[in-house]
């Protein structure tokens, strides 16, 4: 089956592509797209493209962090002003995978991957995106959960809130290949500190549903307490509630859900 490709200056012109072809899908790095291309997949008969210098942009000079969804993880990691992004960006693959694969890209991934989205979630980011009802902005949670049924739409950037300190937002990936394997478990945590005391937790976790979700039982568990041994002792047995991991070649469901408090425990714990 033949595949065509599609070339446009700006992302409006692409984003009006992909609204008009329920079979076209957008190409940024390619490690999502021409995988399921060389797989045969036949649902693609059009892959549509954009030139357009506004999805390569980085503005992470302000509280407010912008990343176009054609920014590379290796722009991330060439970024003094993301280091904050650095590990989860670090994690992603190989050199190579990290040069082609893109932010946007990310929140695509299915499990066992999209580990940066994991980030991106526990960081309560904003998503642009523009279709046939226009552009808006939608919270990462919300796109996520309706993310199998955003064909049609083109992905502009990811924009979120750079975290007070180092010691506010954490990360953690556990995988059989470092670097580069799929995760048998991801995890991120956004610990903001007001008077001594948590104030907006928000802890994520990838490879425990089909999308990334959040671990609310344990964000309850330590919402407007002292990070102590006994506030992640009771986050770290509530980190598993509300998870529907599958299994698969890197781990089973039954793994995942008695391993997930053990590294949420290290993760709040600062434990290597």
């Amino acid at each position: 089956m033949a595949v065509t490709v599609k070339t446009f200056t700006s992302a409006s012109e692409a984003a009006g592509a992909l609204s008009s072809d329920r079979s076209a899908r957008y190409l940024g790095g390619g490690t999502l797209v021409m995988r399921a291309l060389n797989e045969g997949d036949v649902s693609i008969s059009t892959v549509v493209r954009a030139q357009d210098q506004a999805l390569t942009r980085i503005d992470a000079s302000g509280p407010r962090v912008t990343l176009g969804a054609g920014v590379t993880f290796a722009r991330v990691l060439a970024e003094r002003d993301l280091a904050f992004l650095h590990r989860p960006a670090r994690s992603i693959g190989g050199p190579a995978v990290r040069n082609m694969g893109t932010v946007g890209g990310n929140l695509f991934a299915p499990s066992p991957y999209g580990d940066f989205t994991v980030a991106l979630l526990a960081l309560d980011a904003t998503v642009a995106v523009q279709g046939g009802f226009g552009t808006r902005d939608i919270p990462i949670e919300e796109f996520l959960q309706a993310r199998d049924r955003q064909a049609g739409t083109l992905v502009l950037s990811v924009s979120c809130t750079r975290p007070a300190s180092s010691e506010a937002f954490r990360y953690r990936k556990i995988a059989r290949i470092r670097p580069k394997g799929g995760a048998v478990i991801t995890l991120a945590a956004h610990l903001p500190v007001s008077g001594g005391r948590i104030a907006g937790a928000r802890i994520a976790l990838g490879s425990m549903a089909p999308t990334q979700i959040r671990a609310r039982a344990a964000e309850r568990a330590l919402e407007g307490r002292s990070l102590d041994a006994a506030t992640i002792a009771a986050a770290a047995s509530a980190a598993s509630e509300g998870t529907s991991p599958s299994d698969n070649a890197l781990g089973s469901a039954w793994y995942r859900r008695e391993i997930v408090g053990v590294h949420l425990r290290r993760l709040l714990s600062g434990q290597e």
